[in-house]
């Protein structure tokens, strides 16, 4: 066995969403109006202080009800050609990681709550970091085989949310 294979994860909280259908779920948290919470497990509770402070917040999280994992997908928005799963942001990876950036709205007694949720209630989550414009964003950064037909393709899907 690889050293890298034996890492294990344990999850921070839970989230908490109007999502059980992986189908009716926005694509991207960009996109999303959609509210939840994050339940921060007790144990984890103290790691809140000083987050409300920031408007934003990434969650990485595990897709616990994915179908497997596959080195190659088809997007789910059109979809017609397979890529390299690490050219895509489809569910089906190793490790099944997630990433989202949420807006926060408020935290209350260990519940963080978000707007831009496009996560499956009941959702893992592995760890929550603030979102900092001045390290998160790259301006000018390239999107690869993601057209702007794309991109609006998964804003109008998201907007039904």
């Amino acid at each position: 066995m690889r050293e890298s294979e034996a890492y294990s994860c344990r999850a921070v909280g839970i989230a908490r969403t109007p999502f059980s259908d992986p189908a009716a779920t926005p694509i991207q948290s960009i996109f999303s109006t959609a509210r939840g919470t994050v339940e921060v497990y007790p144990e984890f509770r103290d790691g809140l202080a000083a987050l409300a402070e920031f408007s934003h917040i990434i969650l990485i999280y595990r897709f616990h009800r994915a179908a497997g994992e596959e080195l190659s997908e088809r997007p789910l928005i059109d979809g017609a050609e397979p890529h390299g799963i690490f050219a895509t942001r489809h569910f089906n990876r190793p490790n099944r990681l997630g990433v989202s950036v949420v807006r926060v709205l408020g935290i209350d007694e260990g519940r963080v709550s978000v707007e831009g949720v496009d996560l499956l209630d009941g959702t893992p989550v592995l760890d929550i970091r603030p979102y900092i414009p001045e390290f998160d964003s790259v301006p000018d950064a390239g999107s690869g085989w993601v057209t702007p037909r794309h991109v609006e393709q998964i804003r109008r899907q998201s907007a039904s949310f």
